[in-house]
């Protein structure tokens, strides 16, 4: 996997605006994220916390990897520190709701990156992409890669992260619009590469006259591309994905790929710190809206090199 440099982060961070804001910020901003194991998440969690640092708070982060119950292990650890913030990817639409109601009560605000809980009213602000229209973008990019005929699969998400039914719900609201473009299968894959490399084997194997490949995201588009390349068949397969991670850029660069969907993570990372700053020195983030929807980008061979900094996209 590609290593994130804290430089290149900053890099990312940098590129974005920065409001004016008093000099007498204080105290311990916690960052929660999914798994830094994933470049996204790192990302997520290491711009995040480098805003928070340039404002003049401390800042860590941790990871729930998923697991609510690990999730509320570390909202408490939050709350026990005396956080005057917590930056959180929630792990579960529903199951995350208690988590952050816990930070609440405690009278610690709470900021959502990346996923939504389907509660209105508890986080002060939830920050995600576009998921909807990144979603038709790539549907799109990937009928012009594949064509309008053929068989293909899918591979689907984490269900618990409503990110995972609004990508594959974007997809069929366009794919469905060929109908000789015919779906013959579908896995979850749960966001990861090994789950996505082990899930398109077991597809491939039901289906070896496939001649697409649509992704929830990066990771599992990667390890499909694994099992493609095993098997032969990589030559005659168009993978697409959903991300703009730097290895998927490395695979787009190197024909494998056929695109991927930037999520703009390091521009709704640094904002959610901004507007934590806001609220605990104004009472109000500056936003009018607590749901705020930032819109992806599509990353394909000809605009590759435009890519200047992890999941940046400069004009």
């Amino acid at each position: 996997m590609l290593k994130l440099t804290r430089r290149a982060l900053m890099g990312a961070a940098a590129a974005l605006p920065m409001m004016a804001f008093a000099a007498n910020a204080e105290g311990l901003i916690s960052i929660i994220v999914t798994d830094p194991a994933n470049p996204y998440w790192f990302t997520e969690g290491e711009v995040a916390k480098a805003t928070a640092e340039e404002l003049g708070y401390t800042a860590n982060v941790t990871a729930h990897k998923g697991d609510t119950n690990t999730e509320s292990t570390l909202i408490e650890t939050a709350i026990t520190n005396k956080s005057v913030a917590i930056i959180l990817d929630p792990a579960n639409a529903d199951g995350s709701i208690g988590a952050v109601q816990k930070a609440v009560d405690a009278g610690i605000p709470v900021f959502l990156v990346n996923a939504e809980i389907n509660q209105e009213g508890l986080a002060k602000a939830q920050l995600v992409s576009n998921n909807a229209q990144g979603a038709a973008l790539g549907a799109q990019a990937w009928v012009e890669a594949v064509g309008d005929t053929g068989e293909f699969v899918e591979l689907f998400g984490n269900p618990a992260d409503n990110n995972a039914a609004t990508r594959s719900n974007g997809y069929e609201t366009v794919l469905s619009q060929y109908p000789d473009l015919v779906k013959k299968g579908q896995e979850v894959a749960n966001w990861d590469r090994a789950q996505g490399y082990e899930k398109m084997q077991s597809l491939l194997q039901a289906n070896p006259n496939i001649m697409g490949v649509i992704s929830g995201n990066d990771e599992m588009a990667l390890g499909a591309i694994a099992a493609l390349k095993e098997a032969g068949k990589l030559a005659n397969v168009k993978v697409g994905g959903f991300d703009g991670s730097p290895d998927a850029v490395e695979a787009i660069k190197a024909g494998e790929l056929a695109y991927t969907v930037l999520q703009p993570v390091a521009v709704f990372s640094r904002a959610a710190v901004v507007q934590a700053d806001s609220f605990l020195k104004t009472g109000s983030t500056g936003v009018e809206t607590e749901k705020q929807l930032f819109d992806c980008l599509l990353i394909n061979a000809e605009n590759v090199d435009k890519y200047t900094a992890a999941f940046t996209l400069s004009e």
